[in-house]
């Protein structure tokens, strides 16, 4: 389905600034306004509605973790006790080609690819898996002290999310923390920090139970841009999954096309949008 116009720009950024969680870290929200036209930035913040540009079919089974397009190949890891797996799925056609299922014991979460390889992490077992990314052959096994969330990179460090507002640059060979960054906007600390891609020198990273993507300067953690995606799982467009379908979760970029694909968790499309700049009037 393509060329789907937004349909709800008037109500979309609602509730100025943001509620508290635990403390000074919160989970940022769009400013209230009534006039929103194309345009500029907030207090140093461009805040972007979306156009769908087409939808893709998506196993609604995957929980999805990690989403990763690389020469046109779809990488996704999926997550839960008993059903975490790697793959390889067609964009087209949502056909899975590829897929190694984790042992139970392990929840699978973010992953990514880099160079030769396909690495993944897992939520509390303080473990993660490298695999050759032709053949999902496991290849090694790494540790890391905090739990696992996303993971993405920026050609020199793997860069890592715990759920928490701290973004981890690793080695990529030996998977030492080289630095720590905090995430954070003018009100302080942005937690809840979820998957991640890095795109065009930037980090984008889905806010866990939230319908937004916040940007990162990954120079020293501000937050550039916030994505409101409200919405986006239309049902009236795309039919009723009652309870099934569960938060927005996976971002991936082609960087060969410049496209940018997100899903969520158990949705049963994975979509192909562009960004609207909004104005906030002040």
């Amino acid at each position: 389905m393509r060329d789907r116009p937004i349909n709800f720009a008037v109500t979309l950024f609602f509730a100025l600034l943001i509620f508290s969680i635990s403390g000074c870290s919160r989970v940022p929200e769009p400013p209230d306004t009534s006039n929103l036209t194309d345009g500029q930035e907030s207090k140093g913040v461009t805040f972007y509605t979306y156009h769908v540009l087409k939808s893709y079919p998506h196993d609604p089974e995957a929980f999805t973790q990690g989403l990763v397009i690389e020469n046109g190949i779809v990488y996704e890891g999926t997550g839960r006790y008993g059903q975490s797996s790697i793959r390889k799925v067609v964009l087209e056609t949502g056909e899975i080609r590829q897929l190694v299922q984790l042992s139970d014991e392990y929840f699978g979460e973010g992953i990514t690819v880099f160079g030769d390889n396909l690495i993944q992490l897992t939520w509390q077992s303080h473990i993660g898996f490298v695999y050759d990314k032709e053949s999902l052959e496991l290849i090694r096994t790494f540790d890391y002290p905090t739990e696992g969330w996303g993971i993405t990179h920026d050609d020199t460090h793997l860069i890592m999310s715990d759920g928490s507002s701290t973004l981890y640059f690793l080695h990529p060979e030996t998977f030492e923390v080289v630095r720590r960054v905090g995430v954070h906007d003018k009100e302080g600390a942005v937690d809840q920090l979820n998957e991640l891609e890095y795109i065009r020198g930037e980090i984008y990273a889905n806010v866990w139970r939230t319908d937004h993507i916040v940007i990162i300067d990954p120079n020293d953690g501000s937050m550039a841009g916030l994505i409101d995606l409200a919405g986006l799982l239309d049902e009236e467009l795309y039919g009723l999954y009652g309870d099934e379908a569960d938060v927005l979760n996976g971002i991936a970029y082609d960087a060969e096309n410049d496209r940018l694909f997100v899903t969520g968790k158990l949705w049963p499309f994975l979509f192909e949008i562009e960004l609207v700049p909004v104005e906030v009037s002040e």
